[in-house]
């Protein structure tokens, strides 16, 4: 394995740069309908294959992207978590996506306050922001987990421009407070 980019650790998860072992996890989890829901809908895997690669690929041309997450205890993929900003994108954004064999256990939680810190003290973000479809309660739950509020809708570049999603965020000054324990 070759990982280009920077490794995270938390208690129960490995935040890193996809690799080529994590195709078949990502493929798997892009097949799913209902992990998909709001992701864009299921992707074949030659489709999947493009999207790890542009995701592999934004850590070379931008120096940031989802990390792929690793559960240290079995060593699974396990989803993707992080920052994010393609082209025409409404904000810099810190977006989640478990495997639905993960979820419900707090993995994304877990892993969005790693990226959270990560883009606010690493990248220098002084915004943050997560595009969730209103529908999306999963999502908007863990964003308000995260502290953030629902800013409005926004919109998403082709070919996502017609999917209606909100702007959820707070302020990089609003984040190191939460973790702080400040009152923000």
């Amino acid at each position: 394995m070759a990982v280009f980019g920077p490794i995270l650790v938390t208690q129960r998860l490995i935040l890193r740069p996809p690799a080529p072992e994590d195709f078949d996890g990502w493929a798997d989890f892009s097949a799913d309908p209902e992990t998909m829901r709001f992701l864009g809908g299921p992707q074949p895997r030659a489709t999947a294959w493009r999207s790890f690669c542009t995701m592999a690929g934004a850590w070379q041309i931008a120096g940031f992207a989802m990390f792929s997450l690793i559960e240290r205890a079995t060593g699974s993929w396990v989803g993707r978590v992080g920052p994010w900003q393609p082209e025409g994108w409404p904000g810099s954004e810190v977006a989640w996506g478990i495997a639905r064999t993960h979820a419900g256990r707090g993995l994304a939680h877990e892993a969005a306050v790693a990226s959270m810190d990560y883009a606010v003290d690493v990248l220098g973000w002084d915004e943050v922001i997560h595009t969730i479809d209103p529908e999306n309660t999963a999502s908007i739950a863990l964003a308000r987990r995260l502290g953030s509020v629902n800013r409005g809708p926004a919109r998403l570049p082709d070919p996502f421009a017609d999917r209606p999603v909100d702007a959820w965020g707070q302020s990089a000054a609003e984040w190191r407070a939460r973790r702080a324990g400040v009152p923000a």
